[in-house]
């Protein structure tokens, strides 16, 4: 049975990474004009396509890393970093003009759903780098099967958000969303610096 504390922590981490407040409104702009009925199915791809994605991950990353000569502690310590910047573009709204251009740049593709929505906005770097992460916090198939179990709980919740876009947006407003995307950041700082403190920590360099 899983743990109840990684899975929380997990749980945060991806949620945190894959931002369903800040991928929402995203969704929002690409699929205006839609019916309801067009913009479901926009969804479902997207949340099918990046979770395949993730799990692929999951299941070969760390055996990809092995490959090329990476250790999993390594990899943590570069995740952690690769976190931490997210946080910081995310407390300092970077991310979201990085999205916004995204959506600029991508406006008059038929279909959204697999790019940029799948990729990169929720199967992105980030959240590529946690699902190994996750994935090689525990050996074997467990550890695989519970990353993903963990992915597919944010992805239900994302595929929420995003049937409720609307709705969401209007609730929350941009002030709203801002703060919120604020506190988030905050906390990813924190579960990123302690990614690369659990690296360290396995080369010996931290108690």
């Amino acid at each position: 049975m899983m743990d109840l504390a990684f899975f929380i922590t997990a749980f945060t981490t991806l949620f945190v990474v894959i931002d369903p407040f800040g991928t929402t409104p995203i969704f929002v702009a690409l699929t205006q004009g839609m019916d309801s009925r067009a913009r479901r199915k926009v969804a479902l791809r997207t949340c099918a396509t990046a979770s395949g994605i993730l799990i692929a991950f999951a299941a070969f990353g760390e055996a990809v890393l092995g490959f090329v000569g990476i250790s999993m502690e390594a990899f943590k310590v570069a995740g952690g970093a690769l976190l931490f910047l997210t946080a910081l573009d995310m407390l300092f709204e970077r991310r979201t003009k990085r999205r916004e251009d995204r959506v600029e740049e991508e406006e008059e593709h038929p279909d959204p759903s697999v790019f940029p929505l799948a990729i990169p906005l929720v199967a992105g770097p980030g959240s590529i780098a946690t699902i190994i992460l996750l994935a090689g916090q525990h050996p074997g198939i467990l550890g695989i099967a519970e990353a993903c179990i963990v992915m597919l709980a944010v992805m239900a919740v994302v595929l929420t958000f995003f049937l409720s876009g609307g709705l969401i947006a209007r609730m929350l407003g941009k002030t709203g969303l801002n703060v919120l995307t604020r506190l988030l950041g905050m906390l990813l700082a924190a579960l990123s610096v302690q990614f690369i403190l659990d690296g360290l920590k396995a080369f010996g360099f931290a108690s």
